[in-house]
């Protein structure tokens, strides 16, 4: 049986967590045993972790502060503790992802970590939370993470923009899933259409008319049937002066009814013909995103049968900015992955 007898006592003095915004220490009173064999040691406390100078407590309350969108520089003043510190204790923190869920979204967002410009991130759209983030959106990147998983064929939806490496890899990896282009960004080239035809129709008017359109952009943009009876007599007076903005207006009111389809088997008439109107309008701008939404038919047709889209990732994505400007950037890429995993689960 192992006999212990206190040899000594040794005072020691512990950072805690501040009271009021004052630092707080804890002077501990360490008893140190001597055993039969001869060994000396000191005796454990629950409460502070060997060799650390800091209780649990405190270390527990950094982390807690790291859930938020604070800066390191942040959190270690509210603690009255060094940025290092904080960084050291926070470099312990470590997310891992083993399987991929049913439904999988996927989307980059700029990062710079490492010298690297975006960044991907991939969300579980059905429990909104950041599953990972990976270094690069390239595909030989992407491909190297997704083939690191077993139960790929498990994956049954895969949420992306028009990006062609996300698709690649989805039909590289996901055999079994449905690959849906958010409603969000097939609907965005259509907006981005009509301001450029806008722009071009304003940039050559007589300096008087130009003046008048120069604050039509949320009046062109908007749906017919939501203006009161004022904003659409102004809007008619508007599409007076350009066959061009007339045709964009034409578009854009049809292409609001193809969005309004409550399956692909309605929507995919619909779509089809509004893509040969928008082919045959002379419009360089309508032209070339019917060319796009041609390309992409298919899969734009899956986002009215499945109703997972990318707009919690958008949410993260912003969620992602306010943090990395709040630490005024992030060089180190693992600290920075880790980081989104904290404040976004």
């Amino acid at each position: 049986m192992l006999q212990k007898k206190i040899h000594d006592y040794r005072a020691q003095r512990i950072k805690d967590v501040p009271i009021q915004m004052k630092n707080t220490f804890l002077i501990i009173r360490k008893r140190r045993y001597v055993c039969d064999c001869g060994k000396r040691f000191y005796e454990k406390l629950d409460f502070l972790p060997r060799y650390h100078r800091m209780t649990s407590r405190l270390v527990c309350s950094i982390i807690k502060e790291l859930e938020q969108n604070y800066s390191m520089k942040s959190v270690a003043k509210r603690l009255n503790v060094s940025t290092n510190t904080v960084q050291r204790v926070f470099d312990y923190v470590s997310y891992s992802l083993n399987n991929l869920p049913e439904a999988i979204s996927i989307d980059e967002f700029k990062g710079n970590s490492d010298g690297v410009k975006y960044h991907c991130s991939i969300v579980d759209p059905i429990n909104h939370k950041v599953l990972d983030i990976v270094k690069d959106r390239k595909f030989s990147c992407l491909s190297a993470y997704f083939k690191a998983f077993n139960n790929r064929d498990k994956v049954k939806y895969f949420i992306c923009d028009m990006y062609r490496p996300f698709v690649d890899i989805a039909k590289t990896y996901f055999k079994n899933a449905k690959i849906v282009i958010d409603k969000y960004h097939f609907v965005r080239y259509n907006n981005w259409a009509i301001e450029n035809v806008r722009k071009r129709v304003q940039k050559n008017m007589p300096i008087h008319l130009r003046k008048y359109y120069k604050r039509s952009r949320k009046l062109i943009l908007a749906r017919k049937d939501n203006l009161n009876e004022e904003s659409k007599q102004q809007l008619e007076v508007k599409l007076l002066y350009s066959e061009d903005l007339r045709q964009v207006h034409y578009l854009k009111e049809l292409f609001y009814k193809v969005t309004e389809a409550k399956s692909s088997n309605e929507a995919r008439p619909l779509l089809k013909k509004w893509i040969d109107i928008a082919k045959s309008s002379g419009l360089k701008e309508y032209i070339s995103i019917a060319n796009t939404y041609s390309n992409w038919f298919n899969e734009i047709l899956n986002s009215f049968d499945v109703t997972y889209t990318n707009g919690c990732t958008e949410g993260f994505n912003n969620k992602i900015k306010v943090l990395k400007r709040n630490a005024f950037g992030f060089r180190n890429f693992e600290r920075f992955r880790n980081r989104i995993l904290h404040c976004c689960r």
